[in-house]
């Protein structure tokens, strides 16, 4: 790499940890050869990486720049980098702080970690997190906001959209100012109306230093983006309802004892309140806002009594009038992912509700009649509106129709349910052109 392409490197790279990141990946080393190409822990590759470690020892830098290869011009301005102090300009004081969340996140661990990693250790400059309503997309992305900001000092700015157009453009001349290389996360939450995928490049051409985390219910790809589809928690398995401490293990059941705990203290889970907590969040798929819903109902009614509510009509479970924020009922958070779907993905899931158990994609194909590119594209489709789950399986990967979305469309009026293999060809000449 020559001088002019090195100092264009140092530039562009919002610290060292991004420069130590663009050259690794640049020679195709993983941060586990790289650690042992330097004879450093892969946690000190990480920490650089992430920004936690911004002014690494001397020794560690000529480590690095051995292990990486760099000479001459390329390993002065490496060099030089490590040595910097990070530019705050001092009209933004203080990185600004994510919005607080009003308690502690359950269940969720695993995502928070994998998509904190994301953006501080893997370099991603642009997510979408998408799901149903209800599901927790809000409550994961304040999660990875506060850890980015609490463990890498990065600034967080906070958009509510609220599903209109391009409500956050006007965000645009206020952002850009006085960032410079510094790290931000720009997270869009509830943007359904889409985004702006020109605005966004100009964002990230002014702030190099920049990351952004959009929300939404519906998958809407951008260049250069990830798309990540968020689904409910896992729900516990028949054979766990007479075991309490494993089933108080599985993370639907951990948010709806944390929620039962706050209202009712000295709530414990014996015996025979085990089965009908497990099933209550099988009723419910494991959706953190509907859960939410269930906990605030049991100040009036056992979990007993509320499975056999929702048994006979789920969609009475609205919101409580007191406790908690939410509002609506069950029905406003699966029924507008059913009617954005276009023919052909509610054709194919006509079919799919009435499929008993947990079927592979193999098992569509048969039943639909459809070719596999155009059926597994389908599933997949289906998949990331989050209207079914991907379920624990040894022989491969297998799916089930969440309840709540059965329940929807078996009782709807007039359901028709002719074979996938009717609809119009157009469809299928889309699918498998796409």
């Amino acid at each position: 790499m020559d001088g002019v392409q090195s100092m264009q490197a140092v530039k562009t790279a919002a610290g060292f940890g991004e420069l130590l990141r663009v050259r690794r990946e640049r020679i195709g080393l993983t941060q586990q050869c790289l650690a042992d190409h330097a004879t450093l822990s892969v946690r000190a590759i990480r920490d650089m990486e992430s920004g936690r470690v911004r002014r690494p020892r001397n020794e560690t830098v000529r480590l690095l720049a051995d292990a990486l290869r760099l000479e001459g011009r390329s390993r002065t301005d490496f060099e030089e980098a490590a040595r910097r102090h990070p530019l705050v300009p001092e009209s933004l004081g203080e990185p600004a702080a994510p919005p607080v969340a009003r308690g502690a996140i359950v269940g969720r661990e695993m995502e928070a970690e994998v998509l904190t990693d994301a953006f501080a250790v893997h370099g991603d400059r642009l997510v979408s997190l998408v799901g149903l309503g209800g599901v927790g997309k809000t409550r994961l992305a304040l999660e990875v906001a506060r850890r980015l900001h609490l463990a890498a000092r990065w600034s967080v700015r906070w958009v509510e959209c609220g599903g209109g157009p391009h409500p956050w453009r006007g965000v645009l001349d206020d952002l850009v100012p006085g960032l410079g290389d510094r790290p931000v996360l720009l997270v869009l939450d509830g943007a359904d109306g889409g985004v702006d995928a020109g605005q966004l490049d100009g964002l990230f051409h002014h702030c190099p230093g920049l990351r952004v985390l959009i929300t939404a219910r519906e998958a809407r790809p951008l260049p250069g983006g990830q798309v990540i589809p968020l689904a409910p928690l896992p729900v516990p398995a028949p054979e766990l309802d007479a075991e309490p401490e494993a089933l108080a293990q599985v993370a639907a059941v951990r948010l709806l004892l944390s929620h039962l705990s706050r209202l009712r203290p000295g709530y414990t889970l014996g015996r025979t309140e085990a089965p009908a907590v497990a099933e209550l969040c099988r009723h419910l798929d494991g959706l953190p806002g509907a859960l939410e819903r269930a906990a605030g109902w049991a100040l009036v009614q056992s979990t007993a009594q509320l499975v056999t509510r929702l048994a006979a009509v789920p969609f009475t479970l609205a919101a409580p009038p007191v406790v908690f924020g939410a509002r609506g009922d069950l029905r406003d958070e699966v029924e507008p992912a059913i009617r954005r779907l276009t023919d052909r993905q509610r054709a194919l899931l006509d079919v799919l509700v009435d499929e008993p158990g947990d079927w592979s994609g193999e098992d569509a194909v048969v039943r639909s009649g459809w070719a596999p590119q155009t059926c597994l594209a389908t599933v997949h489709e289906l998949l990331s509106r989050g209207l079914i789950r991907s379920v624990a399986a040894r022989d491969g990967v297998r799916f089930t129709v969440l309840n709540l979305c059965r329940r929807l469309v078996r009782e709807e009026p007039g359901r028709r349910l002719a074979p996938v293999g009717e609809v119009s060809a157009p469809l299928f000449a889309v699918a498998a052109a796409g």
